[in-house]
């Protein structure tokens, strides 16, 4: 993960000036890479989207009674 981040990201836009650039760099690239990229394993659903209906499908819904 680490290597793609930096050849992704890091590599193709640097010199980063101030540094505060990387902080808000990091933060959106995280966001498009759970929110928005399409992964071919998932139906190409984002990650998080996939993960949210995985438990969806999984979860077993809780059965409540009144006494």
């Amino acid at each position: 993960m680490i290597g793609l981040f930096k050849t992704e990201l890091i590599k193709p836009r640097r010199p980063w000036k101030p540094l505060s650039q990387v902080g808000l760099a990091t933060a959106e690239y995280i966001d498009w890479y759970n929110h928005r990229r399409l992964h071919g394993e998932t139906g190409h659903a984002p990650p998080a989207e996939y993960e949210a209906s995985y438990y969806l499908r999984t979860t077993k819904p809780r059965v409540t009674t009144n006494i």
